[in-house]
């Protein structure tokens, strides 16, 4: 119980305040950072697949992509639907809160609610230390890859608190078994990765010291509590497209399947690298030393808490191997790794220490923490300002080009969608596979679908020329990006083309 008062006496009001405040300042950098670099917007174009999904439920009622078309692209049902609260409510009260308005006040009291996450699980961690809670709010708050997160409009953050959460109640004393099961459930509805939570608070509560007796109570407490929210999503996703799962979940693994021809243990060594780039470096002997001291003391929970950040790692190395755009199907592992290793760089840093050489080492390590965890909020402003604008002036700029010049019942074949669907509202053909399944099976093989585009009579082919180099070979070209932040990246402009 006195864990549980430590951690309630770090979240008052006052507190709360702080963190709201110091999320607005970092998050509004980066709109502000984004806006004078280009304009605002999102730096995926992912962001706007939810935006669609999210404006036909708010305003039609419907869970489609294209009206009258329910589908199951939607990798995160939860947070496409909170957006389309937005819509409705926007509707209804005659404002304009969407889609940026509503997205990003979400963001930025999804951080705050990361930071405070942070906070109580680093109380838990370390009781003895007033002032553990508001580092922990203070690293996260300010740490580039979750402000990037933030502003994004994608549901990472959300995954991101409710791990946190989770393995903040493990190390904590106070756990409700059917309600952590529960929450659980609702991360899978966030993400399907969610689901991996299942295996700290099983190992969390076997390990937990009670009896057997009440170890197999708390194990069916948590199975009901997550049946209660798991078995909804599962007929969800078969009432839409006859499969219990997300067509994402297979879109995305069979369109990065070569890259499992690298060896496992390169691709796991990339995702290891993620979360190192900026202060996570720093933070890494931490990580280590707090895993040392669990070791010892066999601290179940802190155990957890790592043993699901490796796997989660490594789930990803396995199925889905990919680094690009900051490690975003990684990242909300992230915030778990620089709490373990704040944690550990505090046990080897106090104020009281008598070993000269170790006091000096621990301040200058902390002094190098804060400089990096600075400079890379910084770096990452300037990332996420280019990053909205590439999606801005490629696939928002020819979304924008199709509405006005492509005409309107005209089937298009397109690999990225999100753009597209909410600025041109066409018929399309989702060469990712998210909203056409049917493409899954075949989803690289440029004959193939080339044969697939002839028979579901495409009008126009909308990509990157080198994204498939087979498919727009002879094709007339009619509209080409005059995106230029795309090419300084040593990207493409994306072209339009006519089809067949």
């Amino acid at each position: 119980m006195k864990t549980a008062i430590v951690i309630h006496s770090r979240l008052n009001w006052q507190n709360l305040v702080l963190g709201l405040l110091l999320a607005a300042f970092s998050l509004g950098g980066y709109l502000v950072w984004s806006a004078a670099f280009h304009r605002l917007g999102f730096p995926l174009d992912d962001a706007w697949i939810h935006q669609t999904y999210a404006r036909n439920f708010g305003e039609l009622g419907e869970w489609s992509f294209i009206p009258g078309q329910p589908s199951a692209g939607s990798t995160s049902p939860l947070w496409s639907a909170w957006l389309g609260l937005g819509y409705w409510l926007g509707a209804r009260l005659g404002i304009d809160l969407v889609p940026y308005v509503w997205t990003y006040l979400t963001g930025w009291l999804l951080l705050t609610g990361v930071g405070v996450a942070g906070a109580r699980l680093l109380s838990a961690l370390l009781p003895g230390r007033r002032w553990a809670a508001w580092l922990a709010a203070g690293l996260l708050l300010l740490e580039w890859h979750l402000v990037w997160a933030a502003g994004s409009g994608m549901e990472t953050l959300l995954s991101a608190l409710i791990a946190l959460w989770v393995l903040g109640s493990l190390v904590g004393t106070e756990r409700h078994w059917m309600g952590m099961g529960f929450v659980i459930a609702l991360s899978v509805w966030v993400r399907p990765d969610g689901l991996t939570l299942l295996g700290p608070a099983t190992l969390g509560l076997w390990f937990g010291g009670a009896d057997l007796g009440q170890r197999l109570r708390s194990i069916y407490r948590l199975l009901a509590g997550f049946s209660l929210g798991f078995v909804p999503y599962l007929f969800f996703n078969y009432l839409l497209a006859e499969s219990w799962w997300p067509n994402t979940f297979y879109a995305k693994q069979a369109e990065y399947v070569s890259h499992l021809a690298v060896p496992l243990w390169s691709r796991y060594l990339s995702q290891l690298g993620l979360p190192l780039v900026g202060v996570g470096v720093l933070l890494l002997p931490g990580f280590v030393v707090l895993i040392w001291a669990a070791v010892q003391k066999r601290n179940w929970g802190v155990l957890a808490g790592v043993l699901w950040f490796l796997g989660y790692l490594f789930l990803y190395a396995w199925r889905l191997p990919v680094t690009y755009q900051h490690g975003r199907y990684i990242l909300p592992a992230m915030p778990v790794y620089f709490l373990l290793g704040l944690a550990g760089l505090l046990l080897f840093v106090r104020i009281d220490e008598k070993s000269f050489v170790r006091r000096v080492v621990g301040r200058v390590w902390a002094l190098a923490v804060i400089l990096t965890l600075i400079s890379f909020w910084v770096q990452g402003a300037q990332a996420y300002a280019r990053d909205v604008a590439v999606i801005e002036t490629e696939m928002v700029a020819t979304a924008q080009w199709v509405n006005a010049n492509v005409p309107s019942d005209a089937l298009i074949a397109a690999h990225d969608i999100g753009a597209l669907g909410y600025f041109s509202r066409r018929p399309l053909l989702d060469l990712a596979g998210l909203i056409s399944p049917d493409v899954i099976p075949f989803i690289r093989d440029e004959t193939r679908l080339k044969q697939y585009l002839d028979d579901q009579g495409v009008d126009y082919l909308i990509t990157f020329p080198a994204w498939y180099p087979q498919l727009v070979v002879e094709r007339e070209l009619l509209y080409t990006s005059a995106g230029e932040f795309s090419l300084a990246q040593g990207g493409e402009n994306m072209q339009v083309y006519r089809w067949p």
